[in-house]
């Protein structure tokens, strides 16, 4: 299998400050397996649109996949609260 190129959106920057270090680091670790390996067997696809779900402990994180280009797109992280909306 292809290696995917993960590409991180600055609006994720921004979401990891709130966040403790020590789960950063879980976060982190998380969205870089996904280079290998981008529909993980606790993945869900979101209804409605074409992006995916990812649980790290009370955190999400939502991501695109772009096949023909081998590039998946973190474009949230946040508390499981509010990372929908």
């Amino acid at each position: 299998m292809a290696k995917y190129e993960v590409v991180l959106r600055k609006s994720v920057l921004k979401d990891l400050d709130s966040i403790p270090r020590k789960d950063v680091a879980r976060i982190m670790s998380a969205i870089g397996t996904l280079a290998n390996n981008p529909r993980p067997t606790q993945s869900r696809k979101l209804s409605g649109q074409e992006r995916y779900r990812l649980r790290q402990g009370v955190y999400r994180i939502i991501y695109s996949i772009k096949d023909k280009h081998l590039i998946v797109c973190v474009v949230k992280v946040g508390h499981r609260r509010g990372v929908y909306r």
